[in-house]
């Protein structure tokens, strides 16, 4: 019978004092409740994303806060060969279960410093209770050692007909994640080895052989993660654009109508001009955010924990990937969804805001927006913290980047360029909301998305 909650928490509370608890929840599987699955005549794939409170209740510790993420993966292998996932496309930097378990383990430090400067005083019972935490702590350590390696997907070999599932421990990510699940034939690698050995053999050192595209299986996955308010979250883009008034364009009529376009975003009273509207993407939503889910993050709403996040990391000097972007308006009304892409600090990222448009091509939206890149901070008098990015006054460049990154993540099925920016030099540069100078060739750039990652051209 469970304690009420008063005795409960006293009880937690007492228990935590004496001894190093360590309580996962192995029949624990709320996480599946959003698990996507995709399937070819060759095998099934099912993943899932756990978020920081899902993992700590799974593995009985705060595993993101050590930048870990787990993944769970199930693969059920149609094919006749043996299939074997391929880590290292999921994640790069991927954990081994044994690592992760080692990165959360229970430190000494942590436990002595969890009696306090008061429980210090009281030296008797400390002394008497220190190696009671120890202990438990040396023990809940080998504990969670086998919870990682029982929960770890094997990479071991999958046989035709069976199924193999577990986590795959990566880097974390928060609001979406994209993940590659990819399946060798064993079988394949094995003859494809041999003939590449032959080749190289018959036609010198400089050859250098890749296998064939036959002998793997993709899979792609766009996953949402619970845990940061990206500023999209709470928009109904049915309402915001009905569905009624879009008009379906035919290449000439999407050109005239895009160069028509406003020159550059405006504050919320259009009174004034800012950054340049420099570019256009094609694509349903699901399509925009798994085009840019592998290289670009999500941005939180402002709010008070969010601006103390981005205090924080200013001051220190450090990464935060979600940091809100202020806002700039467009057919009189903020960005619909605000993309970046953090580099080594939050003082220096790309980022991009997009507004869903009343034009369709080919069936698909039409998403007008900018992208610039923040090279630094400075001082202003028209922002409200007194503070503001300094944008590369080159916006050109990271227009250019845009569709130069899309394009490595194979997802661009056309590009080009059309009028509207209206073109200015360096030496007679725009400025923007916050006076940054800025020149172009006043061109815009149009990606027209792919829904799935194109073949690579050989």
């Amino acid at each position: 019978m469970p304690l009420p909650a008063p005795l409960a928490f006293v009880w937690s509370q007492l228990r935590r004092l004496v001894i190093t608890p360590f309580d996962p929840e192995p029949g624990f599987d709320g996480f599946l409740e959003r698990a996507q699955t995709e399937s070819n005549d060759r095998a099934q794939v099912t993943v899932a994303v756990l978020s920081g409170r899902e993992a700590e209740r799974l593995f009985g510790v705060p595993i993101n806060r050590r930048g870990i993420q787990p993944v769970f993966v199930r693969v059920e292998n149609r094919s006749a060969d043996g299939l074997r996932l391929q880590v290292v496309s999921l994640d790069p930097s991927y954990f081994t279960p044994l690592e992760a378990a080692s990165l959360c383990h229970f430190s000494i430090v942590k436990r002595l410093s969890t009696f306090g400067i008061i429980g210090w005083l009281f030296v008797p019972m400390v002394l008497f209770l220190v190696p009671l935490k120890l202990l438990t702590a040396w023990l809940n350590n080998a504990r969670m050692d086998g919870v990682f390696q029982a929960r770890g997907f094997r990479l071991t070999p999958i046989e035709p007909g069976a199924r193999a599932e577990g986590f795959v421990f990566t880097t974390l990510d928060a609001g979406t994640k994209a993940v590659h699940v990819r399946l060798a034939a064993l079988a394949g690698i094995r003859q494809s080895l041999a003939v590449d050995l032959t080749a190289v053999v018959a036609a010198g050192p400089t050859r250098t052989a890749l296998p064939p595209s036959a002998l793997v299986v993709d899979f792609h996955f766009t996953v949402p993660v619970p845990g940061i308010a990206a500023d999209y979250l709470h928009l109904d883009f049915d309402k915001l654009v009905p569905p009624a008034s879009v008009v379906a364009c035919a290449p000439t009529e999407l050109v005239r109508r895009l160069e028509a376009l406003p020159p550059a975003t405006t504050n919320a009273a259009g009174t004034k001009r800012g950054d340049p509207v420099n570019l256009v993407v094609i694509g349903t939503f699901d399509t925009l955010l798994a085009a840019f889910a592998a290289r670009w993050d999500d941005s939180e709403t402002i709010s008070l924990a969010t601006c103390w996040k981005t205090v924080k990391a200013f001051l220190l000097g450090v990464n935060y990937r979600y940091s809100p972007v202020s806002s700039l308006h467009l057919f009189s009304r903020s960005q619909d969804i605000a993309l970046q892409r953090a580099r080594h600090t939050i003082n220096e990222r790309l980022h991009l805001r997009l507004w869903l448009t009343e034009m369709s091509f080919d069936g698909r939206p039409v998403w007008v927006g900018q992208v610039s890149r923040d090279i630094g901070v400075r001082w202003t008098t028209k922002a409200w913290n007194l503070t503001t990015h300094r944008i590369d006054p080159d916006v050109d460049e990271a227009r250019d980047y845009c569709v130069e990154d899309l394009t490595q993540a194979q997802r661009v099925e056309a590009a080009g360029y059309v009028g509207g920016v209206g073109a200015c030099t360096p030496q007679s540069p725009k400025h923007n909301l916050t006076g940054d100078r800025y020149h172009t060739d006043g061109r815009r750039i149009v990606i027209l998305l792919s829904p799935t990652r194109l073949p690579v051209p050989v």
